[in-house]
């Protein structure tokens, strides 16, 4: 197995993945498109090639192309992946509060279908235009994605439940361990979901763990909580190339022993369907 960039290990997943299978969250970074001055976090490259290593790897043949802060509200880097990765592909931009209609249309014509608002690394607009933003995207069909501590969901919510549009709770929620579950974001976001118009990215389950590898057994609590609350509305991804773990901040994570790992927080075959194609095909408007 040819080793792949940006993850540990090199053995490809145990779990048989079901045809369409789409990893709902990465990223791709370029270094022919100039980064975002204020971004924080500058990675290497983490091309479309280098991804479609990955693919083989895991056996996924869809995904989701995600902005990155790195870019801020550029998303040249994120056209031209989504260009030359076809159909197969959907998007995730980052927009500015001021942009203009004829910039939303060119974005769903290239495979657009949210706008996506990142809290924990900020980029883009700030939560005071979400709701504005929303009203602007909701005759497109897309919706709102968020990524934010758990802490900031304590003065989201009133927002996030006025959002004409779906919204998107990246990587978990990102509930601090050990608190996990305890932790007063979990009611706020459970009644959200509970509300039918929320869904939740089970992605990025080393991010907070402390359990770690090769359990990470504190995000398989926080997991099977979500896949028993609303399992049509969970969506898995990679969160490729870890940029966090490119950066040093954690251990880099191995892709195909969360993959793994998740097939077996899931269960069964039928669930690990639904979350890895039937759900994604529902929300991005791949073929069926």
């Amino acid at each position: 197995m040819i080793p792949v960039p940006w993850s540990a290990g090199t053995a490809p997943a145990r779990l048989a993945m079901p045809t369409g299978a789409v990893d709902s969250h990465h990223h791709i970074y370029d270094a022919r498109f100039p980064a975002d001055p204020r971004a924080d976090l500058k990675p290497a490259d983490a091309t479309v090639a280098q991804y479609r290593l990955l693919q083989t790897r895991l056996g996924t043949t869809r995904s989701v192309v995600v902005q990155p802060s790195t870019y801020g509200t550029d998303n040249s880097c994120l056209l031209a992946a989504l260009k030359t990765m076809g159909s197969a592909a959907r998007g995730i931009a980052v927009v500015d509060q001021n942009v203009d209609d004829a910039e939303l249309q060119s974005l769903h014509a290239a495979g657009v279908r949210g706008i996506r608002f990142n809290f924990a690394r900020p980029a883009g607009p700030s939560a005071q235009s979400m709701e504005a933003l929303a009203h602007r995207i909701a005759p497109l069909g897309w919706h709102v994605q968020v990524h934010a501590l758990a802490d900031s969901y304590l003065s989201l919510d009133d927002v996030l439940q006025r959002l004409p549009t779906p919204l998107v709770i990246d990587h978990l929620g990102r509930f601090p361990q050990p608190q996990g579950l305890s932790h007063p974001a979990w009611p706020i976001l459970r009644k959200l979901v509970e509300r039918g118009n929320t869904w939740v990215k089970l992605s990025g389950a080393y991010h907070d763990s402390k359990s770690g590898p090769a359990g990470y057994e504190d995000a398989g609590v926080i997991t099977r909580a979500w896949l028993s609350l609303a399992p049509e509305r969970m969506l898995w991804g990679t969160d490729w190339p870890h940029t966090s773990a490119m950066a040093g901040e954690k251990p880099m994570p191995d892709d195909a022993l969360m993959l793994d790992l998740f097939g077996e927080w899931a269960g069964t075959q039928l669930l690990q369907r639904q979350v890895l194609v039937d759900n994604p095909v529902r929300l991005y408007g791949f073929a069926p």
